[in-house]
């Protein structure tokens, strides 16, 4: 009586195959949905990266700059040291101070740390600087090459930034035109430079970027055309003033302007479009 109960209650062959369809069918639909899902995602990531950048690596940058904001801050307040006292109570001259502690900075500051923050107010971008160019230390927010100096140090300082990714904090740089104001505010001093001109070169050509010219400027650094990286483009601008912070400064301390006439204007001018080829460069007008 009990095998009969068995064999009565137990599926048929059919049934067994009707209901591994069912299961598969089942597993093929939530298959799909995930499928369509994630394509649908990937569309909104794409439309939102076209239109404005890209928004994980974004949500990532955000809290890396907020951290390192909070580094900064703690940076800006450190009190020189013995010895930095005593060096810088040996100099009279604010410029000399300003390189000092800038080659101070630099010596010490590990890759990737933050060590000021730039300011370009026509295309509303504020990050932190880090030192370092590394795929790292970009994603971070802008960093200083290596092969350059750090603000006040006579010579050229570069920066590179990312254009569709991480904040993209240099996505607009194409749009900064001759006389456009760029803002490097270190813990020393605080710097301002003119924008003058512009440059598209291969991803090699590093010395376009770090080359010295005789004069002291900036050159933001970036890849073009957007969502690319097979160019690069530079944005060069030229020292116009420098405001003494910290412990550079001395009571009444004054900013420090460069000459701005139009004749020596125009001669630094000449002098980049000299030691960069004027083939390939185009002054923004």
């Amino acid at each position: 009586m009990s095998d009969l109960s068995l064999s009565s209650s137990a599926p048929t062959g059919s049934a067994a195959a009707e209901e591994r369809r069912s299961l598969s069918a089942r597993a093929l639909r939530v298959l799909a949905v995930v499928v369509i899902a994630a394509g649908g995602l990937a569309l909104i990531d794409a439309g939102v990266t076209l239109v404005w950048q890209e928004p994980v690596s974004a949500l990532i940058a955000t809290l890396r700059q907020d951290r390192l904001g909070e580094q900064l801050r703690k940076v800006e307040r450190a009190p020189a040291t013995p010895a930095e006292r005593r060096t810088l109570a040996s100099l009279d001259d604010q410029r000399r101070r300003i390189a000092f502690l800038a080659r101070e900075l630099q010596r010490h500051t590990p890759v990737g740390s933050p060590i000021g923050r730039i300011v370009i107010p026509r295309i509303g971008a504020s990050f932190v600087m880090v030192d370092g160019t590394s795929t790292q230390a970009l994603e971070s927010g802008p960093g200083i090459y290596p092969a350059t100096a750090f603000p006040g140090i006579p010579g050229t300082t570069a920066i590179a930034g990312h254009r569709t990714t991480y904040l993209a904090p240099f996505r607009h740089i194409d749009a900064l035109r001759s006389g456009s104001r760029i803002e490097l505010q270190m813990p020393y001093a605080h710097f301002t430079y003119t924008v003058v001109g512009q440059r598209v070169v291969e991803p090699t050509d590093v010395q376009a970027a770090v080359a010295k010219v005789g004069y002291t400027r900036l050159v933001l650094s970036a890849c073009t055309p957007l969502f690319s990286a097979a160019k690069r483009l530079l944005v060069y601008a030229r020292l116009t003033r420098t405001v003494p912070e910290g412990a550079a400064r001395r009571l009444l301390a004054r900013p420090i302007d460069a000459p701005a006439s139009a004749t020596e204007a125009r001669r630094e001018l000449d002098t980049m479009l000299k030691a960069l080829d004027r083939n390939r460069f185009t002054p923004l007008v």
